[in-house]
């Protein structure tokens, strides 16, 4: 068994500054319904998210936030290192400031958004999601952040948006794992339409009410929390509404390890090992896999009628 880091075990219980979800969070979710959206066949979006547990420490499934040593020294971040512990000191130094993000494609009002004035016209609102990723290990993060589907209605995708395709900075400078030609950089992901504006879907900023660090995924990332970690793409420059589902990176350098949608699935075994069990990051007994990442009555919807051996 590997020796788990002390960091890892005690969540970070001083956090006091945790903010409550608005109000109005159901009535944008609302305002975001897919029927107008040209997706075929899909469901609305829920709007419901689930009260987290803030004052005890804990997600809505009652279980314990991982601590903010562990968040940010045990990361999964290519573009940096293939080794998780490595991430945070080659980070170092990047620079997040000044930063930009490109909003296009098959939408009537493209427009190039800076962080500052994202941060200044969201409210960067608390959401406390599991993260699962693929090589069966997990964590329970606090993320500041605000609704992906707040940004899409200001673009107004078109009726020929089908799906959303987001890429990553490409500066190998800052990046040196991008240096590695075994993949094709940047990194780029995508969402199917109905999955970018559900409102469990959110771009992070920040987290433990901290910014946001960079072997995070800083200045802003995505937060997927029913997908499996890769599909919540870092350090995001370019948005586009496209009408073709993308090829992501994973999809490219891994096809019969990585599909498309990367939905948290215990029965669908990844080509070399299960995803029946995980560990999470500061316990030591593997747990069950929750269908959906636990996420299952908001979500499962969306794939009504889908193969999802097929469609993985």
């Amino acid at each position: 068994m590997n020796k788990i880091r002390s960091s890892e075990i005690t969540p970070e219980h001083i956090y006091l500054s945790r903010r409550k979800f608005l109000a109005g969070l159901g009535a944008l979710a609302g305002g975001v319904m897919l029927s107008g959206c040209g997706v075929p066949g899909a469901s609305p979006a829920s709007t419901e998210v689930p009260s987290p547990q803030t004052s005890v420490g804990t997600d809505e499934l009652k279980d314990p936030l991982t601590s903010y040593d562990a968040i940010t020294h045990y990361n999964n971040y290519y573009e940096f290192s293939t080794e998780k512990e490595a991430v945070a000191n080659l980070a170092q130094g990047f620079k997040t400031s000044p930063w930009t993000v490109e909003v296009g494609g098959l939408v009537n009002q493209p427009k190039t958004v800076g962080l500052e004035d994202l941060l200044k016209k969201y409210t960067q609102e608390e959401r406390i999601y599991r993260l699962r990723c693929v090589e069966a290990w997990s964590m329970v993060i606090p993320w500041q952040g605000f609704p992906l589907a707040a940004l899409l209605q200001e673009v107004e995708p078109t009726s020929k948006a089908k799906y959303v395709r987001f890429e990553t900075l490409s500066d190998s400078k800052q990046m040196p794992g991008q240096r590695d030609s075994w993949y094709t950089w940047p990194y780029v992901e995508g969402l199917r339409l109905d999955e970018a504006m559900h409102n469990l879907t959110i771009l992070a900023t920040g987290l433990y009410g901290k910014p946001l660090p960079p072997q995070d995924g800083a200045p802003i990332r995505l937060v997927v929390p029913w997908k499996y970690g890769f599909k919540s793409i870092k350090s995001i420059v370019k948005i586009d509404l496209v009408e073709q589902m993308p090829t992501s990176l994973w999809m490219s350098a891994a096809p019969d390890e990585y599909g498309f949608y990367a939905n948290v699935n215990p029965d669908v075994p990844h080509p070399r090992w299960s995803q029946a069990t995980e560990r999470r990051i500061g316990e030591l007994i593997r747990r069950k896999t929750l269908p959906f990442n636990g996420y299952a009555d908001q979500v499962a919807q969306l794939y009504q009628g889908m193969d999802l051996r097929k469609f993985y």
